[in-house]
């Protein structure tokens, strides 16, 4: 049975916390003030941030928002998992679990759990009601790092038993972006229990990469490009994840600005900047989630998790034949979905919606956008 568990941080780690950004030495990065996001994360931004983190920023309050929804420990295979599990309006009937990525949380769901669950809460029809469970990806957050966590496949093996054994659903849907992407298409391979898989991210390709049309080609050349300007994280975090881990585990301000800096790159920022798509709130208790359980490590370890799985990359799998969403958030800037064509090759698509606005993180940038494309999914398979 899994265990009810209530977010509390003690005193000792904040104020640990607290005490390492105080005494970060902003001087000895001064002469990069001046370099806007050109060069990496920009450090008078980061140093504004970090002011309101130590003089404004409430954790207790943002603790209490993190406690609003029932939420468990459970130990499957030996991982110890953390769950949100909100039995809404559907009463059982129509399960959906959502799966984050990095640098995010199951905190970037927050926004749309209640209009998943509840939506006549928000003027929507109960018939489009789900039972919303939001797991704490091995290793991040308030889930247990254990001594070499599992990677994306292992993990949708994790998500099936919690959905099947733990929570006793016959079916359910999956959704995922970012490392979720991948544990969602793995549940789609692999378990028949997933009746359906939404995607805003397609982070697959097939076993012959090759462009079949002057578009594919074309936007093949596009993601080589962007991956050569912003793909180095993923570099490191791939190949020598030990090494990024031991700069940020004593450096709340390190982890933060390698967190932001990516939220920077991958939001839709057309219309503002990364403080006004996102609260400051938002982007700093993302940030305490790793901090406060010192996950930084181990998140990053799953990338490694991934090639040890025997994956290189992004990953080359059979069609995915089971019912796919897709939501394309067109204000992505650096992993844009392959055109559709490709990516029918991929999955069995059913639903493909080009969404104008949202970038990486469109649950927490565009709240409503997501929500609306996953219920329109469901009801095209008639779930």
């Amino acid at each position: 049975m899994p265990i009810k568990y209530t977010v509390h941080v003690p005193q000792q780690k904040l104020d640990e916390i607290h005490q390492r950004i105080s005494r970060y030495c902003w001087s000895a990065l001064s002469e990069a003030q001046h370099d806007g996001w050109h060069s990496g994360i920009n450090m008078a931004w980061l140093k504004q941030l970090c002011d309101y983190w130590l003089n404004d920023y409430d954790w207790r309050a943002c603790e209490a928002q993190l406690n609003r929804y029932p939420q468990f420990i459970e130990t499957i295979d030996g991982e110890d998992i953390h769950f949100v599990h909100v039995v809404g309006e559907a009463d059982g009937k129509r399960p959906i679990i959502l799966t984050h990525g990095w640098p995010g949380s199951h905190y970037e769901f927050w926004g749309v759990i209640d209009k998943l669950a509840f939506p006549s809460k928000s003027g929507g029809s109960s018939a489009d009601a789900f039972d919303v469970v939001v797991p704490s990806l091995p290793g991040f957050g308030f889930s247990a790092t254990s001594r070499r966590p599992p990677g994306p496949r292992a993990t949708g093996a994790l998500w099936n038993t919690l959905m099947t054994q733990t929570l006793g659903y016959k079916h359910y849907v999956a959704q995922g972006g970012d490392l979720g992407s991948l544990v969602t298409t793995f549940l789609g391979l692999g378990h028949g229990a997933c009746v359906g898989v939404h995607l805003n991210m397609v982070a697959t390709q097939l076993g012959d990469p090759q462009p079949h049309t002057a578009e594919e080609g074309q936007w093949l050349k596009n993601f080589h490009a962007v991956m050569q300007a912003e793909g180095a994280y993923l570099q490191l975090h791939t190949t020598k994840p030990q090494t990024i881990s031991a700069a940020l585990m004593d450096s709340p301000v390190g982890t933060a600005a390698w967190i932001l800096e990516k939220m920077h790159a991958w939001s839709d920022l057309r219309k503002g900047s990364l403080d006004t798509v996102y609260s400051k709130d938002q982007l700093l208790t993302n940030i305490m989630i790793y901090l406060v359980n010192d996950a930084i490590a181990s998140s990053i370890w799953f990338y490694r998790a991934l090639v040890l799985e025997g994956e290189v990359g992004v990953i080359a799998q059979p069609r995915v034949d089971k019912p796919t969403g897709i939501a394309n958030f067109l204000g992505e800037p650096v992993y844009q979905n392959p055109p559709r064509s490709w990516v029918e090759r991929m999955y069995n698509i059913i639903h493909w919606s080009d969404i104008d606005e949202g970038g990486h993180f469109a649950a927490m940038e565009t709240p409503d956008h997501f929500v609306t494309d996953i219920r329109a999914f469901a009801q095209t398979m008639a779930y």
